[in-house]
């Protein structure tokens, strides 16, 4: 028998279980519970969401067929009715604070930004999940469309989400900006956001508190020159480097101070592009390649949409959902955790494969991530295999 246990039961271990208890303790999420308690129920979820399964029934099938190896878990049998009542009715909150305190962690063994600048850099923006009105009558967007929105705050040191906030469809992206407490808001930190963001008064508060922005000049903008930063290098793409003052008369109120304003020619598709921030310290093509890092956070929702279960839901309520959608948020945090400490060279597509094909095998993590995928039916047609450094 090997002495090693379960993929799943190292992920686990990663959750400390007493933090998890005082979570559960703290929302009284196994008040009155008989049969699937707060632990067996984030397992449950965490299981779902790295194996990909589809519905109730499959996850129950899953589970049960290992009942040798669940023991190790901490986790027993289920049933789908169990699992759909506590889908239902155990706080979403629980799990919500699960991905703060794993945020925690992943915090304390992070990267550094790509930049030379040591700024922290932050890009804040939001995806919609559509849903069906009919099934979600709870989620409100359109008229025959309903739908939850995901904002995220991302961090660019590693990649990873640093706030997640979800609301209805309806919620303007601006609007849960100006929601956000001060707190998340760092001081001397660069936000990259689009023009959705563009709100004049939210951005002198970002500048009244020591914070940078970087976004793209609404084409109706008005504005006065009122000097030359830098001078224009179209050799390079930069077509101008202003300062200046905005002049409209409810944008001037709100935000009186100067602005710095980047026009820049992509050589490579001839488009132009007008960048506004109130940096005046980075170099104008600093500026650009900032804005166009922006893109990362929309590989980010392209990748959990693709590779996680946000998309269709094991239940219609919306506690449901966003249960689904927190754990599927722990697990990315997860992945980036192990990335982080182990120093793992490979991508988090081909880390979080390698854990879903081997989640119930007897094999060490470590081991796991020196695996090659050459030697993976080894693993499978094995369960006894213990590899050796």
């Amino acid at each position: 028998m090997s002495h090693y246990n379960t993929v799943f039961h190292e992920l686990l271990k990663l959750v400390p279980r007493h933090e998890f208890e005082s979570v559960v303790f703290r929302h009284q999420g196994d008040y009155r519970v008989r049969k699937m308690n707060c632990w067996n129920h984030f397992a449950t979820l965490l299981y779902a969401q790295i194996s990909g399964k589809d519905s109730l029934r499959d996850i129950e099938v899953g589970i049960n067929a290992q009942p040798e190896k669940l023991y190790h878990l901490g986790m027993k049998e289920i049933r789908r009715s169990t699992l759909s009542d506590a889908n239902n009715n155990r706080p979403c909150e629980i799990y919500e604070e699960i991905f703060e305190k794993t945020l925690g962690r992943v915090y304390q063994i992070t990267t550094k930004h790509k930049f030379k600048f040591s700024n922290p850099l932050f890009t804040l923006d939001a995806t919609t999940i559509d849903l069906c009105l009919e099934v979600f009558p709870w989620a409100k967007f359109r008229k025959t469309k309903g739908a939850v929105k995901l904002h995220t705050l991302f961090d660019h040191s590693g990649y990873f989400p640093s706030v997640v906030v979800m609301t209805d469809g309806k919620t303007h992206d601006s609007k849960l900006a100006q929601e956000l407490s001060a707190d998340t808001f760092q001081a001397d930190s660069i936000f990259l956001v689009d023009k959705a963001y563009i709100c004049f008064k939210w951005l002198s508060g970002l500048t009244s508190r020591g914070c940078y922005f970087v976004t793209r000049a609404k084409d109706n903008m008005k504005y006065a020159s009122i000097g030359q930063h830098n001078q224009p290098q179209s050799e390079k793409g930069l077509l101008a480097d202003k300062i200046i003052r905005l002049t409209g008369f409810y944008t001037s109120q709100k935000y009186p101070d100067q602005l710095r304003l980047v026009i820049y020619k992509d050589r490579e598709t001839g488009k132009v592009y007008e960048f506004l921030t109130n940096n005046f310290t980075l170099s104008p093509f600093t500026i650009a390649k900032l804005y166009k890092e922006r893109w990362q956070v929309e590989l980010f929702y392209k990748w959990i949409k693709q590779n996680l279960k946000i998309k269709s839901f094991f239940g219609t309520s919306k506690n449901a959902v966003l249960s689904q959608i927190w754990s599927a948020m722990v697990y990315y945090l997860l992945l980036c955790y192990i990335k982080f400490q182990s120093r793992y060279k490979n991508s988090l597509l081909y880390l979080s494969r390698i854990i879903r094909e081997t989640l119930m095998e007897r094999v060490g993590l470590i081991d796991l991530l020196k695996l090659k995928v050459e030697n993976l039916a080894r693993i499978k047609n094995t369960i006894q295999l213990c590899l050796q450094f």
